[in-house]
């Protein structure tokens, strides 16, 4: 079982747009980050999000390059401040590989929640648009791999 974990593409300043949408280099960033990982053969049957505007256009932006069968949703649970012993276990429930796509402190807190059973441990340091994936391997989760702008080859 893999989890693919995203914090959202670089924003626009909130005093630019309340909204807070990708900037330009943010969107640069989730699509080279994104085409990068559809070469290396990621494959998700989902892709879900917070339901904000900065962490759905990143969402949509990976669902484009991956093609997720079960497609693009926005789902609760993957705001900043929430919980995240929820969807730790939600996760540990998919028999299918997802992708979710979020903010901090919440990524760095469902990380550390999986695989230290600590949410207060962060054990990954989260990149914007970077994709971090973690593998269930005999009920244990572990880190596979982090794919950033740097290495999809953007200077950052």
């Amino acid at each position: 079982m893999k989890v693919y974990l995203v914090q959202h593409a670089e924003a626009m300043s909130e005093e630019e747009n309340p909204e807070r949408p990708l900037s330009d280099v943010g969107r640069l960033h989730a699509e080279q980050v994104a085409e990068v990982a559809a070469k290396l053969g990621v494959q998700v049957a989902q892709i879900r999000h917070s339901g904000k505007t900065r962490a759905m256009q990143t969402a949509e932006i990976m669902g484009e390059a991956l093609s997720p069968m079960a497609g693009v949703m926005a789902v609760s649970g993957l705001s900043p401040l929430d919980d995240v012993e929820p969807v730790a276990e939600e996760i540990d429930q998919s028999s299918q590989p997802l992708m979710l796509v979020g903010h901090l402190p919440f990524m760095e807190r469902l990380t550390g929640q999986l695989l230290t059973l600590d949410p207060d441990d962060p054990v990954i340091d989260f990149t914007n648009a970077a994709i971090v994936c973690l593998v269930k391997e005999e009920d244990r989760w572990q880190a596979a791999w982090i794919l950033t702008p740097e290495i999809a080859g953007i200077k950052v």
